[in-house]
């Protein structure tokens, strides 16, 4: 995800929570009984917005939550048996405006309730397509709930409300509210003895002293003096709180394994809180005495920046001892938090999800592994799992490459390889190690709400989401990667967090999924216009506190060699805007990465700390200066010279170089695609330029070889690099476009995209993989990360760069025309003598410093003071012969399927042939002009129709002088 001015790509626009969360479905009547004909209506803006621009029909997916559910998931008699066939009493009447309406009468309209003694005490729902999709859900994706009427008043108990059981302390008075939506008079009750009584009223508050231990009981009365009704609800007593040290050999946070693997230390951080019970497996899920958690002792909030000091009440550690537990078994828990909070472990190194797990398939993650406790508890739970077999790296002599000959190869894993999991991608790692690249970074992996996504709705952050393996395999992936010479790199994304993540949930607002003013790691809103979801406060000493045991983790745990920090630039409360969100200096900003950094590099020296930040000089200077190293984004401008196109926006590649951005250290990563950004072959076969003589950059071979002519820029200019996947072979999918190729625009940003490795066998794309991979191998000579000198000359239509190499080291000299006509240019090199076309091996005789040259639109040539082998087994053309660029050879149309024209230009008369070989070197065709010709640009055209599909080489030879061009035959 990026925050570029003056176009950004937020995540899930359809995502972002509004300051107060409007209602999803509201109900006339209101409030209303089984009995009764109610009209719900949906918003589709609000809760998950995922039906938001949906211009179908809507139909509703419901059931209904009885007595006999054992939780809010468990629905009963739901009308539709296929979520993806809805029938015709799940269709919503479009009410315009992105909203739609059902009306039905809840005892007769669910399957087997007519006539049933079950009592119906909400409504469950979803909405969705006509094919299923899109969904409309709540908040975080979850289920929507409404409330039935159980009486004629809408009798109810506000306070304590919630998800029983509801505890009491003893012997301590606790207000108890009830409710009724008609004046009535209420009598409230503590064990069968009134305790207050109110007439006329719609809503009685009185506090209620509980002396007993254990189950108490609380009734509600009202009547009218006609009419009466009635509720109940159980309340427990809760133990006094025991404060006690955390002990010494307990983690502040998460779970620490004792005794054999028979015992675990549990700890939560929770601020303000009054009371904590453990849940598990290993109780029942039972609030039960051995569960109570204890408090620390009380020092300063401000201890937890140092973690040895970090164990207090101020800052609300709770622990707990659980003994007896079996070796080598997992277990499901959760906190239950003043009696109504039921969550998960933040620092879960595993969780499971009712709503998604499900939808895995057994071959990525094994269902036995991922069981939840159904009818136990509700909601994410965390798992532990004492004495686990750790996982053992066989490579322990893994050296990273260094920053400045950084190849990264960015990647998706659900849009790289079909089955999305780790041990496919472990598998393709051959393709990538011949294309040469030296580090590979995933889209965010730790744990995200849903299944299929980018990967920047976190809610985890501690645990590799299922969707795409175990973490042994995990593990597994990078073990292999570093085998390899391969570094790994993780998008991680800490400027946010779902409202499933349990910081988030332990200090909710009203909607529950948005935090209130108390919590101690977020804001209620966020400081900067780019956010999604729920920013984190990273000044708080909490987030901080949390960020870098998240920083530290990942690094330890799974070997892993680095992060891109997403959103970079929110790293600090200071207001911004649209305006000056990364151009106006931010000193706190830079204070935080600092911090962040010494941290990260003290876990692990040598790390790479990418930050997307599109900061000003003066912050992106001391930053970079320090050791952090910043994203480059240089799309528009490579997009726009690929296109063939001077025009706004310029297509000045200078920007690319690090000086020229006013830094001192080539700690900038440039890209010319990411996976923000739209794709160059896209845009090229979308928008490309034409020129004459047939040339057209929206032609498949033309557009290919014009992301050849980028990348002979791009990887030749000096610093690190990244690509975005199958850009080697040009994917020329739009970023707009879904999974079935179909391009609308904004709703399919994120969604799946075709996955296209057939591009390989295509002899443009297989030639452009080719480029890409002899240019990497290149980027590894030392004049890269240290050259004597470097200048560049890339604002104009001929774009030029030189790199001279220090003592033996080879020079390198690279120039590409991105106009679409032919250009005549002065190129510079460091010193005459003879040179090397390094893609072809053919020599040049430099004569002068300054020569001038004619490049025709989209050539382009590599240059090396000394000759340097290209990797083995490309298709890239290797004899002498096969480029003179004196002769400037063209051939058009280029994929042909009946004849191509030949261009070519004559320095002096000359005698014409040219000869057809196929890449096994027999001639298949030959060609004569009549006579010779003389000096000047001179045509030819060359018949092919009878030539079988596929790529050949075309020789001119005039007078002794030769050159070598590619012809694709596509019948």
């Amino acid at each position: 995800m990026k925050t570029l001015r003056p176009l950004f790509g937020l995540l899930l626009s359809v995502l972002l929570l509004p300051a107060v969360q409007a209602q999803v479905v509201t109900s006339q009547p209101s409030p209303f009984r089984d009995t009764d004909q109610v009209t719900l209506t949906f918003d589709a803006t609000q809760g998950s917005a995922g039906l938001a621009s949906y211009t179908g029909d809507v139909y509703i997916w419901t059931g209904v939550i009885t007595n006999l559910s054992t939780s809010d998931t468990d629905w009963k008699h739901v009308i539709g048996t296929n979520f993806n066939s809805p029938i015709a009493a799940e269709k919503m009447t479009s009410l315009g405006n992105h909203k739609y309406s059902i009306t039905f009468t809840p005892r007769t309209y669910y399957p087997g309730l007519a006539g049933s003694s079950e009592v119906v005490r909400k409504l469950a729902m979803v909405f969705r397509g006509a094919t299923g999709t899109p969904e409309g859900k709540g908040i975080g994706g979850t289920n929507i709930l409404v409330d039935v009427a159980q009486d004629a008043f809408n009798l109810r108990f506000t306070n304590p409300s919630g998800t029983p059981p509801f505890f009491f302390p003893l012997n301590t008075a606790t207000n108890v509210t009830v409710a009724t939506s008609v004046a009535a008079t209420i009598t409230l009750f503590l064990n069968g003895v009134q305790i207050t009584q109110q007439a006329s009223t719609t809503s009685l508050t009185a506090p209620v002293t509980i002396t007993q231990a254990g189950n108490n009981t609380l009734r509600a009365t009202a009547t009218d003096g006609t009419t009466t009704a009635s509720t109940d609800i159980t309340v427990q007593s809760r133990p006094a709180v025991t404060v006690a040290p955390l002990p010494a050999n307990a983690k502040l946070d998460g779970v620490t394994y004792l005794n054999g693997g028979t015992s675990v230390i549990i700890s939560l951080t929770a601020p303000k809180k009054q009371f904590v019970y453990l849940l598990g497996d290993f109780n029942d899920w039972q609030p039960v005495a051995a569960g109570f958690m204890k408090r620390t002792t009380a020092t300063s909030p401000s201890s937890l920046t140092d973690p040895a000091a970090a164990t207090d009440a101020t800052t609300g550690r709770w622990w707990v001892q659980i003994d007896g537990l079996t070796p080598g078994r997992e277990y499901g828990y959760q906190f239950l938090v003043d009696g109504n909070i039921r969550t998960a472990d933040p620092y879960a190194e595993k969780i499971l999800d009712p709503n998604n797990d499900q939808y895995i398939p057994e071959a990525t993650y094994p269902a036995a592994q991922r069981q939840y406790p159904t009818g136990k508890t509700t909601g994410i739970v965390a798992v532990l799992q004492t004495n686990q077999t750790p996982y053992v790296f066989q490579t322990t002599n893994f050296q990273r490459p260094a920053r400045t000959n950084l190849v990264i190869y960015e990647l998706l894993v659900r849009d790289f390889v079909a089955k999305h999991d780790y041990q496919t991608l472990t598998d393709t790692l051959k393709y990538l190690q011949r294309l040469g690249v030296n580090a590979i970074e995933l889209m965010p992996v730790n744990e995200f709400d849903g299944n299929e996504s980018w990967g920047y709705n976190p809610d985890f952050y501690f645990t590799p989401d299922k969707y795409y393996g175990t973490r042994e395999n995990f593990k597994k992936f990078i073990d292999a990667c570093h085998s390899k010479g391969i570094a790994v790199i993780i998008d991680m994304v800490l400027n946010h967090s779902t409202g499933q993540s349990p910081m988030v949930q332990l200090y909710a607002d009203g909607s529950g999924y948005a935090p209130n003013a108390d919590n101690p790691w977020f804001n209620i809103a966020a400081p900067h216009p780019y956010s999604v979801f729920n920013d984190l406060n990273h000044e708080s000493p909490y987030t901080r506190y949390f960020s870098k045991r998240v920083m530290e983790y990942w690094l330890k745990e799974y070997h892993l060699d680095g992060y891109r920090f997403d959103l970079a630039g929110g790293f600090s409360q200071v207001q911004k805007t649209v305006d000056n969100y990364d151009s106006q200096y931010d000193g706190t900003r830079v204070n935080i990465w600092k911090d962040y950094y010494n941290t990260m590099v003290a876990a692990d020296a040598t790390m790479y700390p990418i930050l997307e930040l599109f900061s000003g000089t003066q912050e992106s200077r001391e930053l970079t200066d320090f050791g952090l190293m910043l994203w480059g984004n240089m799309n528009s401008a490579y997009t726009q010279a690929s296109m063939g196109y001077a025009t706004n926006p310029s297509w000045d590649l200078s920007y690319g170089y690090y000086v020229n951005r006013g830094l001192s250290k080539p700690n900038v990563i440039t890209y010319m695609e990411s996976h923000d950004e739209e794709r160059m072959a896209f845009k090229n076969k979308a928008y490309g330029n034409t020129g004459p003589n047939g040339y057209n950059v929206k032609d498949l071979a033309t557009s290919m070889a014009r992301n050849e002519l980028a990348a002979s820029i791009f990887f030749t200019q000096p610093g690190p690099k990244i690509i975005w996947q199958f850009g080697e072979v040009g994917y020329d999918y739009s970023i707009n476009t879904c999974s079935d190729g179909v391009e609308v625009k904004n709703d399919c940003r994120v969604a799946a995209k075709p996955i296209r490795w057939d591009y390989y066998q295509n002899p443009s794309r297989r030639h452009l993989y080719d480029v890409y991979r002899s240019l990497i191998a290149l980027k590894q000579q030392r004049v890269f990360a240290a050259p004597a000198s470097y200048t560049q000359n890339l604002a104009g239509a001929v774009k030029t760069l030189s790199l001279t190499g220090t003592g033996t080291d080879a020079s390198v000299v690279s120039v590409g025309n991105f106009d679409v006509t032919s250009q005549t240019a002065t190129i510079t090199f460091p010193q005459i003598g003879t040179w090397y076309n390094y893609l072809t091996g053919s020599p040049l005789t430099v004569t002068s410093t300054g020569m001038t040259m004619t490049f025709q639109p989209g050539e382009y040539a590599v240059y090396t003071s000394k000759k340097i082998a290209k990797p083995t087994g490309t298709l890239l053309a290797t004899r002498a012969e096969q480029q003179a660029a004196v002769l400037h050879l063209t051939a058009a149309p280029n994929p042909t399927a009946s004849s191509a024209t030949l261009r070519y230009q004559l320095p002096a008369t000359a005698a014409v042939s040219v000869s057809v070989t196929n890449l096994l070197g027999a001639t298949v065709r030959t060609v004569s002009s009549s006579g010779r010709q003389g000096a000047g640009v001179h045509e030819l055209t060359l018949p092919v129709a009878e030539l079988a599909n596929g790529v050949y080489l075309v020789r001119l030879l005039a007078d002794g002088q030769q050159q070598t061009t590619r012809l694709v035959v596509q019948h």
